[in-house]
């Protein structure tokens, strides 16, 4: 089995239900959902004349390897609703893996530790929450550190 800590958010409608809606998909096809962080706010990173977003962190149990499950989570992106019009623009929902066990690994599906991770409070504020203990492979600090030293000075605010 595998250990994964997936980040959910979007920005675009019942965002509370898109996360929902998201985790019971992911709870379907992709693995069994060990813990889920608090729901977050947070300004839009990038594009940011957009909507605020709402995030959340699960982590995961599954048998899938990343590249099967990013698969499965491209599509539930899918099925969800999610259309790629624009790069960083708002969306229905977005779920990438931000860590996956101690693997680093990289191919033309994904990409893991996520490589903007160390760089987005909005991913590490909810993943610390439910892992900050947790080391990042490449970097060789723990979450709470990356925490810490992240200079994206976007508000993040729990929810729920």
């Amino acid at each position: 089995m595998n250990t994964a800590f997936l980040l959910t958010g979007g920005n675009l409608g019942d965002r509370l239900q898109h996360l929902q809606n998201a985790s019971d998909a992911i709870q379907r096809y992709g693995g069994i959902i060990q813990q889920r962080s608090s729901v977050y706010q947070t300004a839009a990173w990038g594009f940011r004349d957009q909507p605020d977003f709402y995030n959340q962190v699960l982590q995961i149990q599954t048998k899938l390897n990343a590249d099967e499950l990013m698969k499965v989570l491209l599509e539930i992106e899918k099925i969800s609703g999610r259309k790629r019009d624009m790069k960083l623009g708002p969306r229905i929902i977005d779920i990438d893996i931000l860590l996956m066990n101690d693997l680093v690994y990289q191919s033309d599906t994904v990409i893991i530790p996520h490589p903007h991770l160390a760089e987005r409070r909005f991913a590490l504020t909810p993943l610390q929450e439910i892992a900050g203990e947790k080391i990042h492979p490449v970097l060789h600090k723990t979450i709470n550190e990356l925490l810490i030293e992240c200079k994206d000075e976007l508000p993040v605010y729990k929810i729920s």
